[in-house]
């Protein structure tokens, strides 16, 4: 999930209408509004809005939900589907800012990603020491800390586990399909 522009600034844009000043091609429009709907089950496409990391509104939608594409920063798939929580916690770890969940928030990433350390919010490779996980595809659910007190912290678990455990930025993985055998699983 890591990014170059902000979170805000995406949906700023988006809000102000920057899908007419930056549009582009008809066909690279679709393949992106595509890739960010593969992030979430099929029940949610249609109600979603998706935007592109430029802020342009690819789709209207309704449901309360933002899709966005693979970060442009990245090589692998990454696409997501943000609620209103998790799009303020984005912001927050984007820009390094405190954050407390006060609520459930739900995140769809079924794509899975091209990994994270699971202890470090910020490490942007694997080291010896910062449990990197790739991540097939999962929810991700963001929670006030008292709920996350107990639960596990091993990616290999066979389970949810938090990942950040401590940081403002500690949630809820959960895995819902298998992570990719040929990256060391």
């Amino acid at each position: 999930m890591r990014t170059r522009i902000s979170w805000r600034g995406a949906m700023v844009m988006a809000a102000a209408g920057a899908s007419l000043a930056m549009a582009g091609s008809a066909s690279a429009q679709s393949d992106k509004l595509q890739e960010a709907l593969s992030a979430t089950w099929p029940g949610m496409v249609e109600d979603a809005t998706v935007v592109d990391w430029e802020g342009t509104v690819l789709q209207e939608g309704s449901n309360g939900y933002t899709c966005l594409p693979t970060p442009p920063t990245m090589a692998g798939r990454a696409p997501m589907c943000l609620d209103e929580v998790w799009q303020a916690w984005a912001e927050a770890w984007q820009n390094k800012q405190p954050f407390t969940a006060e609520r459930l928030g739900i995140a769809y990433m079924l794509q899975g990603d091209e990994g994270a350390s699971n202890i470090d919010p910020y490490a942007k490779e694997a080291t010896d020491d910062n449990q990197w996980i790739e991540e097939g595809p999962h929810l991700m659910i963001i929670a006030p800390p008292e709920l996350l007190e107990g639960m596990p912290t091993d990616p290999d678990n066979g389970g949810p586990y938090v990942m950040w455990q401590g940081t403002d930025y500690q949630h809820i993985m959960v895995p819902v399909g298998a992570r990719d055998a040929s990256e060391g699983e």
